[in-house]
């Protein structure tokens, strides 16, 4: 009994997967085919799981892969396209390459070309070649491959429509042809293994010279793929001819010989400018990522985002929302209810639950939507990038890499993102570590939270206040990374290598696409969690212990608040209506000033006056602290526990935040009791 690796391409399903380096415009080429939108961002680790869209025009479905170098894994994202390539069926291949890094994105070219399946190659950022004055004859490529290329520029659609119209062909009559001799040795061992492939398995001879091609190089995730007994074999001829070849390893002299056929191939194929040209991005990179001035300048731009979202656009146009939901909005649905004599019962529940709770939320969608648009300007512009290699330096102090801080980045959109995001970290630990930190990164969620009291407290100095959790954030992720990777998650640092992408003037359909769908995402959290979570509170505040329609001082709710108020009385909002909060933010953080809107139940007027009444500047932020640091919210819980697959750490994910929130904010308001 033996198992083997299911056929490659076995049974043809109109399925075509699109993959290449990171950060090459794979994502953007999937959107513009398939008319859906998915994340992009201008630097790698934003795909870290297969995607499906469907292909317009009906042509089928388009699988968009994470990035990878080599098909050869060493990440969790990477073995998801390796998997992909040996247990899906596929009708074929697009791959996606950067034209101006040709010879680089061609080593994983050869790779796929080596399977032996139906292939298109994208010539994508050809626009980007050109500025480099970099010149590609495709049309000689092609016939040197022997395999379709299209030249296309995903990021603004220009040839994608060509492309989509041929890819219903891709396939018809395709040919296996591709093959790189390697040393005579080497191709020896290849014909043996591929006998003993073919008589132990169901591969045909151009499906097992990959498999053998990969066993050579040391794919693991090949060798799990197969039964012990074939393992074995083939393992014996590898020690064989690893004694034979007069190189270092079969893998380097295979890789040599790969690098010559690449070199050998685009040798008339492209044509590259002066060597002493200096490009704009390596010029504004030395400014941007020195070492003494590029943090400042980061904490500077960051700063103008912050002034501009909550002082000069975002706060304005909030106000005049948040005038029109208080009042006329309130007032018209009011009216209606008395017309068409709803019960008041009914009515209380509307105005005083679901409309003051959600509409307390929505109140900040401008917000929300103004620092969206800034922060994918900063994603698509290229610079977020130049932040993950600027952070790397810092970031090795506390044991982790720059390569940590991509996930903590998109932490700032989303927290359960950013976990998903930590896969394309190689390093177990420094994954795992990456993981339990990401909660730390200030979320959209706790934005409401920032702008209520920020506004209120901070008005003067708000952007700076509320930079300042950014940044506190930030250090106590560090921190605890070093306490983590000191003790129970020790490890090696890693060194990080990253590739730098192009400036490049964002997309103003990209940036529109990408505030809007994220803004889309908070307003639909709004109408789910937010519009339970307002019901449950409401509910709460109206039945007590001795019936409905109580005073909210003798209700559940009250009784609730009172308990958790007595807890965090040293924290300086020790008040039950603070207190009635803390736990539905468990379930969404804005779910806490939905909560707060409707315990004082009046307008926001109202909620600004009491909030005035019942907290100081120096008890308004430690509460801001310790919403901060607190127990992450329910979704963000769920996708550490999936993504470590152990509830024990999940567990510490939940509980060590929660006493850092309360240790910190014990200490900042005590401490700071003593001087205000």
């Amino acid at each position: 009994m033996f198992y083997c690796i299911r056929r490659i391409g076995a049974g043809r399903m109109e399925n075509y997967c699109i993959l290449g380096n990171p950060n090459v415009g794979k994502t953007s080429l999937f959107n513009a085919l398939t008319g859906s939108y998915e994340y992009i961002g201008n630097w790698s680790g934003v795909t870290v799981e297969k995607k499906v869209g469907k292909l317009k025009e009906n042509v089928g479905q388009l699988i968009d892969l994470p990035g990878t170098y080599d098909l050869s894994p060493i990440s969790k994202d990477e073995t998801v396209v390796t998997d992909y390539l040996l247990n899906d069926s596929f009708s074929g291949i697009i791959n996606i390459v950067d034209a101006s890094q040709l010879k680089r994105n061609m080593q994983l070219t050869v790779q796929l070309l080596e399977l032996n399946q139906p292939i298109y190659i994208g010539l994508n950022m050809i626009d980007v070649a050109t500025k480099r004055g970099i010149k590609i004859d495709y049309h000689k490529l092609m016939k040197k491959l022997k395999t379709p290329i299209f030249p296309v520029v995903a990021r603004t659609g220009k040839g994608t429509k060509h492309l989509l119209g041929e890819i219903k062909h891709l396939g018809e009559g395709y040919q296996p042809h591709f093959k790189i001799n390697y040393d005579e040795k080497i191709e020896e061992t290849i014909k043996n293994m591929c006998q003993i492939i073919m008589t132990e398995t169901s591969h045909d001879k151009y499906q097992a010279r990959f498999i053998a091609i990969q066993f050579l190089l040391n794919n693991m995730q090949i060798a799990n793929e197969l039964n012990s007994e074939v393992v074995n074999k083939l393992s014996s001829l590898r020690d064989q001819v690893a004694e034979q070849v007069e190189a270092v390893s079969v893998r380097r002299e295979m890789e040599r010989i790969r690098n010559h056929y690449i070199e050998t191939l685009l040798q008339d194929v492209v044509t590259y400018p002066d060597e002493d040209k200096q490009y704009f991005s390596s010029r504004i990179d030395k400014i941007l990522t020195h070492k003494y001035i590029g943090m400042p300048i980061f904490l500077a731009i960051m700063w103008l985002i912050f002034q501009t979202t909550f002082t000069w656009i975002g706060t304005p146009l909030s106000d005049q929302l948040d005038a029109f939901i208080g009042g006329t909005f309130t007032d018209s649905v009011k009216t209606i209810m008395n017309y068409l004599g709803v019960i008041p019962f009914l009515q209380d529940l509307i105005t005083d639950g679901i409309i003051a709770g959600v509409g307390s939320v929505l109140v900040f969608v401008p917000q929300i939507v103004v620092l969206f648009f800034f922060i994918s300007l900063l994603e698509d512009s290229g610079y977020m990038a130049r932040i993950a290699v600027l952070m790397d330096r810092i970031m090795e102090s506390f044991g982790l890499s720059g390569k940590s801080f991509i996930p903590m980045i998109i932490g700032f959109g989303c927290n359960v993102p950013s976990i998903m995001a930590a896969r394309s970290i190689e390093n177990e630990k420094e994954r795992l570590t990456t993981i339990l930190i990401a909660p730390f990164m200030s979320c959209s969620a706790r934005l409401p939270v920032y702008a209520l009291f920020g506004g209120i407290f901070f008005k003067e100095n708000q952007s700076l206040v509320v930079l300042s959790l950014y940044v506190l954030g930030i250090i106590m992720a560090f921190l605890v990374s070093t306490v983590l990777t000191k003790t129970v998650l020790k490890n090696d640092n890693a060194i990080f290598i990253v590739e730098l992408p192009t400036y490049r003037v964002p997309s103003i359909k990209t940036l529109w696409r990408s505030t809007w769908e994220k803004a889309k995402g908070f307003v639909r959290k709004a109408g789910t969690f937010i519009f339970g979570g307002s019901v449950v509170i409401w509910l709460l505040s109206y039945i007590g212990p001795h019936g409905i329609n109580v005073n909210i001082n003798q209700s559940f709710l009250h009784i609730v608040g009172s308990f958790f108020g007595m807890l965090v009385q040293p924290l300086g909002f020790g008040t039950w209506q603070a207190g009635a909060t803390l736990g539905p933010g468990f379930l969404a953080k804005e779910v806490i000033v939905s909560s707060m809107a409707i315990i004082y139940s009046s307008g926001d007027a109202g909620l600004v006056n009491v909030i005035q009444n019942q907290f100081t500047p120096l008890s308004a932020y430690a509460f801001m602290i310790f919403i901060l640091l607190y127990i992450p919210c329910v979704s963000t819980v769920a996708a550490i526990r999936k993504e470590t697959y152990s509830w024990k750490w999940t567990a510490l994910a939940v509980a060590y935040p929660l006493v850092t929130a309360y240790v910190l904010t014990f200490i900042f308001y005590q401490v700071g009791h003593l001087f205000v």
